[in-house]
Order: structure tokens, then C-alpha cells, then sequence
């Protein structure tokens, strides 16, 4: 008898829940299996409880000494950023003119837009994210580029074209009325064609004029299951700049509210200086806060405050912000906000991160579900972790006595190498 039919021994880490607010929310599994059936998650639990339901002739995969987890999810990302990871700037604003937008000009050209687009891709594969929300740039030839490559490898991504009208060179500029037909045009292409996703990407409010900023909310209420990406809040000076250029807003998040772009599906990145008023209307609108820790603190910009976003209940979910951030790594991007919680005075426990990084990611994306855990009928996207995958991590887990501890370790310690295995709708997509 034929079966598509797959099987993988191991620890097995999924939730439920955000571990803040249900204590059962974590779902361990010390000897696991993972069943998986035409890249769907078919069934997750004791090894014990599930090896009769295996049939004849399915060989389990043993990864045992290892803990497979989802597969992380990435909710703000700029792949045309790749080339300027660690470069030195004083700040927010001079990154962006010195580094960003040259490098971004690059990618008019299509063929430029395809090599970099198949590096990323494989570099947030090897780091174990199998979903991200990603920026193009202003080009939407850079967009089709990085939805061909990620429908090629079957990934389930989140991308599109940045709209920026002004305050960016003129060579990196469209109109309001051309952003918006270009993303228009993109939605029909991309849109949910096999696992591509669009989002509808104000690059942030001070490079679109008043009447960009309308017609993206226009296109956003005629689509309302494409997505919406963009940054707030993040820099002093940004937030500064922003009331200038919008003095009738409330706040620098009530810009975007005034233009019908805080929604489900809707990914704010940073959001580090916002109100109380603000968190309580993301949470009201189920906008989600995308936590940039790596480049926060790379850039200078700031601390998350994660009591008063608990407080509200605002949807939270963590991200690596490539190029300004620093690593690919989720798990490097762990150890950074675990740093940012204790420098605001908040503990962060690792099972909290993992989930942030996982089901966290998927309820942002409102793909819960779809991606971020093991409920039967998910995606079977999944990351094999292994605890011993440097000298330092073999030493620190070979005296864990709890979970909390290992899980720990990985975050503090992993890196890209603790990695063993990366696999995309139940196909390996990376092997260390």
C-alpha cells in the first residue's frame, strides 16, 4: 500500500497559546512524532500514542536528542537590505540616505532583484524562518522577483511593493497614483497564488503625501484579505518629523488610522513610542506590533515596552528588521529582546519567545491555523533545533534540568548553527 505518508522522532515544541497569558499553553512532547501528509501536518504527539497509527512501509525519520518546532515566522523583514546589514550610521534617517536607498536603487534591475532574492530566501532558510513579511522596494520588479523565487520553493511569504511619493531621492520615487496601480496590478498577479501573499506597503508616513496615503487606504478596504505593512514609531527624530508633516494627527499611529490602515492583516513594525491610547486602538483593530530588537538597538532607537503592550493585549510578534537589524537568526533575534525586556525591567521567558517567534508570528499574520504550530491540517513547515550544535550549547544542555532551560540556552546561545534541518510543506528546504 502507497502512502505519502511521513514520520519524524523527536522533542516536539509547539503552542497553543501566548504563554503570558494560558500557563498550558506550551505543547511539549519529550519523545514526539510528527506525521505529516501531503505537506500537512497530519498529527503531533507522544511517539508512543502515535507509532501504531504509522503504516507499513513509512519510515520514520529519527531525530532524536533534537526538538522540532514550527518553523519560524519573521513579520518584518527587507530583502533589498541583504548587501547593507552592519553598516555604520549614527542613526535612523542617515542609514536610510547613506545605505538604503542607494542599494535599493539597484534593484530596477530585475536580474540584480532574482540573485539577491534566491540568497535571501536560502539565508532565512538556513536560519530556520519558513514564513516572513518581506518589503520590496519602490520597483515591482523587485516584487516579482521575490514571488517568483519564493513560489518556486513553495514558501508561504508575505511581500510588496513600497509606496513612497517624497522625502526619498527621485529615483526611488512613484506617484500616488502609480504605487497604487502598480500594487493593484501585484495583488492580482501574487495574491494568494499558491502560498504568496500581498502586502500593501506604505514604506512609512513621512514618504507618502496625503493623497498616497488615501489611496492605499482605498486599496486596503477594496482588498481586505491582502495585507498591510508598515513602520511607526520607531525613532525620535522619525516621530518628530511625522507631526511636521502631519499636524492634525493625534499621533504618528493615528495617521495611519485616519487612512483606513489599522485592520486585521495590518504589520506595524517597532512601535516603540507610542501612547496608551495608541496600544488601545492597535488591539481594538487587531493591528499587530512587529518587535524589531536587533536593529532598536543597532540604530539607537529605542526600548519595546512590553508591560503597557500586555497591558492593552496588543498582538505582539518578534522580527529580525534586516538590514538594520543584525542577524537572520530568530534565535539571535531571541537573545537581543530577552536584553530589551531587562533593560525596561521585564523578564522574558523562553518559552514567550519561542512562541512570539512561532504561533505569535501566525496570529499576527492571521494565518493561525495555516502556520505556526502542529494543529492538524497546518502547513508542515517545521525547524529542527539541535541542543548540541556548538561545544558551548552541548556543555550548557547537557546540565538543563527543565525545559525553560533548554529552551533558554537555544535563545541565548543558538545561532544559525543550532539549525539542523529546515522543511517547507513537508519538504526538506535546508540541511546543515
Amino acid at each position: 500500500m502507497s502512502t505519502s505518508m511521513q514520520a519524524y522522532r523527536a522533542s516536539l515544541l509547539h503552542f497553543t497559546g501566548d504563554p503570558a497569558f494560558d500557563e498550558h499553553a506550551t505543547q511539549w512532547h519529550g519523545d514526539g512524532l510528527l506525521l505529516v501528509e501531503d505537506g500537512k501536518v497530519k498529527a503531533a504527539g507522544d511517539y508512543s500514542q502515535l507509532i501504531a497509527s504509522v503504516p507499513a512501509g513509512v519510515e520514520v525519520q529519527d531525530y532524536r536528542g533534537k526538538i522540532i518546532c514550527p518553523g519560524f515566522v519573521d513579520t518584518h523583514i527587507h530583502y533589498p537590505q541583504t548587501d547593507i546589514i552592519g553598516s555604520p550610521a549614527p542613526g535612523l534617517l542617515p542609514w536610510l540616505d547613506n545605505y538604503t536607498f542607494p542599494a535599493e536603487r539597484r534593484f530596477e534591475n530585475p536580474e540584480h532583484a532574482a540573485e539577491v532574492a534566491d540568497f535571501f530566501l536560502a539565508e532565512l532558510l538556513r536560519n530556520g524562518t519558513t514564513s516572513a513579511a518581506v518589503y520590496c522596494t519602490v520597483h515591482p520588479q523587485s516584487v516579482d522577483a521575490f514571488f517568483d523565487a519564493s513560489h518556486k520553493r513553495n514558501l508561504r511569504m508575505v511581500a510588496g511593493k513600497c509606496l513612497m511619493d517624497r522625502n526619498a531621492p527621485d529615483f526611488l520615487r512613484d506617484t500616488a497614483e502609480s504605487g497604487v496601480r502598480e500594487s493593484e496590478e501585484l495583488i492580482k498577479r501574487w495574491h494568494n497564488k499558491g502560498r504568496q501573499h500581498y502586502a500593501i506597503t506604505v514604506r512609512f508616513a513621512p514618504t507618502s503625501t496625503h493623497e498616497q496615503m488615501k489611496l492605499a487606504g482605498e486599496l486596503a478596504a477594496q482588498y481586505p484579505d491582502a495585507y498591510i505593512q508598515t513602520h511607526v514609531a520607531e525613532n525620535t527624530d522619525e516621530v518628530k518629523w511625522v507631526k511636521e508633516l502631519y499636524p492634525d494627527a493625534r499621533s504618528y499611529l493615528d495617521v495611519y488610522d485616519q487612512y483606513g490602515l489599522m485592520r486585521k492583516r495590518a504589520l506595524y513594525a517597532h512601535c516603540i513610542w507610542l501612547d496608551d491610547e495608541d496600544r488601545a486602538r492597535m488591539a481594538a483593530t487587531h493591528s499587530a506590533a512587529t518587535i524589531c530588537p536587533t536593529s532598536n538597538l543597532f540604530l539607537g532607537s529605542g526600548l519595546f515596552d512590553f508591560p503597557n503592550a500586555d497591558k492593552a493585549r496588543v498582538p505582539l510578534s518578534l522580527a529580525t528588521d534586516v538590514g538594520g537589524g543584525t542577524s537572520f537568526s530568530m534565535l539571535q533575534t531571541m537573545n537581543e529582546l530577552y536584553k530589551v525586556g531587562r533593560m525596561g525591567g521585564t523578564y522574558l521567558p523562553a518559552a514567550r519567545m519561542f512562541y512570539l517567534a512561532t504561533l505569535g508570528g501566525a496570529r499576527a499574520l492571521q494565518l493561525e491555523g495555516t502556520i505556526g504550530n502542529f494543529a492538524p491540517g497546518c502547513d508542515a513547515d517545521f525547524v529542527v533545533l539541535d541542543p548540541k550544535a556548538t561545544p558551548i550549547l552541548t556543555r550548557r544542555s547537557a546540565t538543563t534540568d527543565s525545559l525553560e532551560e533548554q529552551l533558554f540556552a537555544l535563545a541565548i546561545l543558538g545561532d544559525d548553527r543550532a539549525i539542523a534541518a529546515t522543511y517547507s510543506a513537508g519538504r526538506l528546504a535546508h540541511q546543515r
